[in-house]
């Protein structure tokens, strides 16, 4: 049976601190094990965490901004290719059926993209863009391209490298399971 990384982890921990009768003899083996500078402890989930959720609030807040982030990750894919299956802009998005209809309905609402029905599947619908959503896409592109500058600052490329890789790396180590979320 496959094990969640949540799981994984919970079996490590218990595993790891097996034999220790109190939480200063386990504090004192993590202190043993992390002296060094090469092992040093970033809290790598906490400052993921937190990173998103300030940079989802701040884009949200900007006052030139009409669409959410997610909204523009659905309007860069339909710029990318429009008339794109919901389930195809779903996958992309690393989303659901739910959430991704969701998303559709509060962006067709906001008048930003249209939702047909394809034409050789009448289950399946296609989004496409409207005008008013190919403008928010050009200044949703703007905004993003001063927020890539902004993360971006202060750092090479070299390192801006490293960080893309080590990002999508997490995307391969822990993917999307739908077996336990399906409806997300």
């Amino acid at each position: 049976m496959r094990r969640d990384p949540a799981q994984r982890l919970s079996r490590a921990v218990a595993l790891a601190t097996a034999g220790f009768d109190s939480p200063a003899q386990l504090g004192y083996l993590f202190r043993m094990r992390n002296n060094g500078a090469a092992t040093r402890h970033h809290r790598l989930i906490y400052l993921l965490s937190v990173a998103q959720r300030r940079l989802q609030r701040w884009m949200a807040a900007q006052p030139e901004s009409e669409v959410t982030p997610a909204q523009a990750g659905l309007l860069f894919i339909l710029g990318r290719q429009d008339g794109v299956l919901m389930g195809e802009a779903g996958a992309a998005l690393d989303m659901g059926p739910a959430g991704i209809s969701g998303l559709v309905d509060r962006t067709a609402a906001a008048k930003l993209i249209e939702r047909r029905a394809d034409r050789e599947d009448g289950r399946a619908w296609r989004v496409w863009l409207t005008p008013k959503g190919r403008a928010a896409l050009a200044q949703a592109k703007s905004s993003a391209a001063e927020i890539n500058a902004a993360l971006t600052d202060g750092f090479t490329s070299a390192e801006i490298d490293i960080v893309a890789r080590w990002l999508t790396s997490i995307q391969d180590k822990f993917p999307r399971d739908t077996s336990r979320d399906p409806e997300e």
